[in-house]
């Protein structure tokens, strides 16, 4: 169950990789694997194993205990909906918006509290987080920010991205009030292969794909 409290302690905002985790971070390594797997298999579950734009978001309430918590799930919506600015981790706090003040749901918070409640949460993301998506989560006030495929990457692969680190948005975000933790490069090599095929046509498709022609579509 959801519990709304306030954080007791600040969270500096720390630059942790899969090398130092262990040492830099309460909680494992093999759960933030966990966590940006179930990043990933949001692709799947909302649309494909191999969207183009495969950029797949997680928020998790770690606060829980064990594993912690899913809350949400979202995935890159702008084709679905129309809507330009729907990334991933938008996707996903716009879902979590909703599943924290469902009437009918498990949570059943107002929508102030849901805003506080967005404290406590973690925001997994398979892919670094665009300017507005960073800027996003730092308004939102995350507990913790954790990402896998680089801005960098993604640029060097063919992406045409802002090319603004989140860190930056991070150092440019301190007179906020609230403070995110901040862990890039979680599971990088099952996360690169998702974005490095759309624009390779040698590269090897995700699993559960092959390619038609210049793409790679979900194998019948």
């Amino acid at each position: 169950m959801f519990i709304l409290t306030l954080l007791l302690s600040s969270l500096v905002i720390s630059v942790l990789g899969c090398d130092d985790h262990a040492k830099n971070s309460s909680i494992p390594l093999s759960t933030r694997i966990h966590w940006m797997r179930r990043a990933n298999a949001a692709l799947a579950e909302l649309s494909s194993p191999c969207p183009f734009a495969a950029f797949g978001t997680a928020i998790v309430n770690h606060t829980a205990g064990g594993l912690g918590e899913l809350v949400c799930i979202g995935i890159n919506s702008n084709s679905l909906h129309g809507d330009p600015t729907l990334h991933g981790e938008i996707a996903a706090i716009q879902n979590c918006s909703k599943v924290l003040t469902d009437p009918a749901g498990p949570y059943k918070l107002s929508p102030r509290d849901a805003i506080s409640a967005f404290k406590q949460l973690s925001l997994y993301t398979n892919a670094e987080s665009c300017p507005m998506c960073a800027s996003a989560v730092r308004w939102a006030g995350f507990r913790e920010y954790i990402y896998g495929t680089s801005i960098k990457a993604l640029i060097d692969n063919g992406w045409g991205q802002i090319s603004i680190s989140s860190k930056e948005i991070f150092r440019q975000s301190s007179a906020l009030s609230s403070n995110t933790s901040f862990i890039p490069g979680i599971l990088t090599n099952e996360t690169n292969p998702l974005f490095f095929w759309q624009y390779d046509v040698n590269a090897t498709c995700p699993t559960g794909c092959s390619r038609v022609n210049s793409t790679c579509t979900l194998t019948a």
